[in-house]
């Protein structure tokens, strides 16, 4: 749980008064003003509240995967030869697209995923199809999903 001398500058934060916090939590705002100025220490679970009314404030301040995302996304067919498939990938400028299966993402091709396969088959790269070399799909997220969750991904996935 966070320390109570954090519940002033959480609110302030988020552009509450007092009252609003109050509402929020579930709390009196005469309640909120002792806290803040150290004349009283709430119970645990009057705490709880109020911290939990910061977090729900904080998700909804919170950027999300819609505020952030690229908007153009180029996708590829599984049955996209490589040769049409680094085409694509040099016009557009891009190092990283997704794989189709009809309507459903199926897998990823990167450059680092065409770079290996050349290298480690040179030979069979005219015949290679998209399905051939694609990693394992990415991670999909909803349009809501918050920025720390985003970013908690991102250690792991180069695209969600």
């Amino acid at each position: 749980m966070n320390n109570i001398e954090e519940i002033k500058k959480l609110r302030k934060k988020h552009g509450l008064n007092q009252h609003d916090l109050a509402i929020a939590a579930g709390v009196s705002q005469s309640l909120i003003a002792k806290i803040e100025s150290g004349q009283v220490d709430p119970t645990y679970s009057k705490a709880k509240n109020i911290f939990l009314a910061l977090e729900r404030l904080q998700q909804r301040d919170e950027l999300k995967a819609r505020d952030i995302m690229s908007k153009k996304i180029s996708f590829i067919d599984m049955n996209d030869s490589l040769k049409d498939v680094v085409k694509i990938m040099r016009s557009k400028g891009i190092s990283q697209v997704p794989v189709m299966s009809g309507e459903k993402v199926c897998g990823i091709i990167t450059e680092r995923v065409i770079l290996n396969k050349v290298l480690t088959q040179p030979g069979s790269a005219e015949n290679l199809k998209a399905g051939d070399i694609m990693d394992d799909a990415p991670p999909i997220v909803s349009l809501t999903t918050g920025f720390r969750s985003l970013s908690e991904l991102l250690k792991n996935y180069s695209i969600l």
